[in-house]
């Protein structure tokens, strides 16, 4: 392992946070590692990363602290909570955040962070689910300042084939808005068409390669339709509670700015009905089933 590469830490190793932290290491960086369950990091130690007791102990020794957590609430937790990184943080440190969290708590939680130990905060919520954070092909959108975006431009280039500033902190997580209320519109909307196909009585593993290069074509109609088609719905590349999530953030954002966004509000209701009916950690693809008829 080289030690000419600055040493990081990493928080949070689910879904997303297990390839990201072995392409980490893969790519040579020194790593620490913090999760609430430490069996998910035994993977990872066995490559040579070092598992801390506290997210506080992330920052002894890394110049850059990365964040992959389930929402708002955890993530105030692991930065402010006790044994929290604000307990270890220091000036010249950089967060980066790739949750998927409030543009408003975000930047409340920034404030708070650099005012109590002088530590920057960069929102750097992704795109492109497990399978780009296994080839490293995410698009990242971050928010923060120019000079922490290309300080941690180089080491995210392991990650993401796209890094986009879109401004100052929460701007990141305004955009991962725009990007989740796109994907699980038509998400939604896959579910009702291979639905559709199928009552119809047209073989609905047939649409994606049928709709390949026309307008209707996009990597959800790709991935999902053939999934839905097949009820293929394990094993589990991301979660229908992570999609509700991010539709509500969408409409208290949408009240915040007002904004007008009836179709995601729509959605975040469609989606929260699916989760009810114990469908919140299973695969998106599973909503096809809210429009299939029942057997008799």
């Amino acid at each position: 392992m080289s030690t000419s590469l600055p040493a990081l830490a990493f928080a949070g190793i689910g879904l997303m946070g297990l390839p990201m932290s072995r392409r980490l290491l893969a790519a040579g960086y020194p790593l620490s590692l913090w999760n609430r369950t430490p069996d998910k990091c035994v993977s990872l130690t066995a490559q040579g990363a070092l598992c801390v007791a506290s997210p506080a102990e992330l920052c002894t020794d890394a110049n850059i602290i990365m964040l992959c957590l389930a929402n708002t609430e955890v993530v105030r937790e692991v930065v402010f909570g006790p044994g929290g990184i604000v307990e270890g943080a220091r000036p010249g440190q950089l967060l980066v955040d790739f949750s998927s969290l409030e543009p408003a708590a975000t930047r409340e939680m920034a404030a708070e962070l650099l005012a109590r130990t002088g530590m920057h905060w960069m929102d750097a919520p992704v795109s492109g689910g497990t399978p780009g954070a296994a080839s490293g092909s995410l698009a990242i959108m971050a928010g923060g300042r120019e000079e922490d975006i290309e300080r941690a431009r180089p080491i995210l280039a392991h990650l993401g084939q796209r890094l986009t500033r879109m401004g100052d902190v929460g701007a990141g997580q305004v955009t991962k808005v725009c990007n989740q209320m796109i994907v699980a519109c038509n998400a939604l909307v896959l579910a009702e068409v291979v639905a559709l196909a199928e009552q119809s009585g047209v073989d609905a593993s047939l649409l994606a390669d049928a709709l390949a290069g026309g307008f209707a074509d996009s990597k959800p109609l790709q991935i999902l339709a053939p999934q839905m088609a097949a009820s293929q719905f394990e094993p589990v590349k991301w979660h229908v509670r992570t999609l509700l999530k991010d539709l509500d953030t969408a409409v208290k954002l949408s009240r915040e700015v007002g904004a007008a966004t009836p179709l995601s509000g729509l959605a975040a209701q469609l989606m929260r009905l699916h989760g009810s009916q114990g469908h919140l950690e299973h695969d998106p693809a599973t909503l096809v089933q809210l429009y299939r008829q029942p057997e008799v």
